[in-house]
């Protein structure tokens, strides 16, 4: 019997609602662990449900080993936006919210508007996520400890240990920076991606690295579906005589962002067709940060270029 199964997702556990082809709702709560994918598994089997369309939230590893596990074992899983399911729970009118409340609306929203399939990521790319991450997550303790030091007014002993930290830190960055270069020329594959995408001034091996794991790790029918997943697509609101003025919608990793700023504020020096946007955004009297956020837009199109080519990045054939 196939079924529709709802989760919302926490750190610790899961809930899961499973809606019946009968329309019956029933709940259980899981620890997200292995053992709790078990006790999930048998539970099924119990309501004797053999395979279920089982959908849950993105909210980063939290809950990539749950859909890896259900997919793995032959279900369709399909991983949402968690602001697609808050859009959703607004047009259901949904006043409270709990995690039992939530699963219920997760399964509702997976019954009425059928998600698309997920697929996991490759191993090797799985592997690459785990190490960008990483080298993510120690750059932002190294900031920490920066920011530390230059408070100013510190004793000796604490400055020591300051030091100290972010020498560890500093070392621990380059391993983790060598031990991506090493993994991406294990791989021929992402080898030759990586090499297409530092053939574009202002994308260094950091940040071809960051859009191999967290962008280009699925298929984009255009360059602009890449571009709206990471956040980098306009978004106009206007209502009545109000006339809005057009942002990046944000709605994406905002790692990605993160990792595109700098290359973009490069770009916008050394890159020819980026050059161009700026020019003509420029002329239109656009601000900084609107050209900023054009530039990393326009990088995102280049990449993709490049690698559906795949040839090299060539400044004569691109247009702005």
């Amino acid at each position: 019997m196939e079924a529709i199964l709802g989760i919302d997702i926490a750190k610790a556990t899961f809930v899961v609602a499973l809606l019946t082809p009968e329309g019956r709702l029933r709940r259980k709560s899981c620890a997200n662990t292995p053992a709790g994918y078990a006790g999930l598994a048998g539970w099924l089997t119990r309501q004797h449900v053999t395979h279920v369309h089982a959908t849950l939230e993105a909210t980063g590893p939290y809950g990539e080993a749950l859909a890896t596990w259900l997919h793995e074992a032959g279900h369709v899983v399909s991983v949402v936006n968690p602001a697609v399911i808050h859009a959703y729970a607004r047009t259901q009118l949904t006043r409270s919210k709990t995690d039992r409340i939530d699963a219920a609306l997760i399964a509702q929203y997976t019954a009425t508007q059928r998600p698309a399939a997920w697929t996991p990521p490759a191993p090797e790319i799985r592997q690459l996520q785990a190490l960008v991450r990483r080298l993510d997550a120690l750059h932002g303790m190294r900031t920490q400890e920066l920011n530390r030091r230059g408070a100013g007014a510190l004793v000796a002993d604490v400055r020591a240990s300051i030091e100290a930290v972010l020498a560890q830190l500093e070392a621990q960055i380059a391993h983790v920076q060598q031990l991506i270069r090493q993994h991406l020329d294990q791989h021929p594959g992402l080898r030759a991606q990586r090499d297409l995408l530092t053939t574009i001034p202002g994308i260094g091996e950091t940040t071809a690295a960051v859009l191999l794991a967290e962008l280009f790790d699925k298929p984009y029918s255009s360059a602009r579906q890449a571009a709206a997943f990471a956040g980098l697509v306009p978004r106009l609101v206007e209502s009545g005589t109000r006339r809005g003025r057009a942002r990046l919608s944000k709605i994406g990793p905002g790692r990605l962002r993160k990792a595109l700023y700098f290359p973009a504020v490069t770009a916008l020096r050394c890159n020819p067709t980026i050059r161009a946007v700026r020019a003509r955004l420029q002329a239109a009297g656009k601000p900084p940060m609107v050209i900023i956020g054009a530039a990393m837009r326009k990088l995102i199109h280049l990449a993709f270029g490049v690698l559906k080519s795949r040839r090299a990045f060539e400044s004569r054939c691109a247009h702005p």
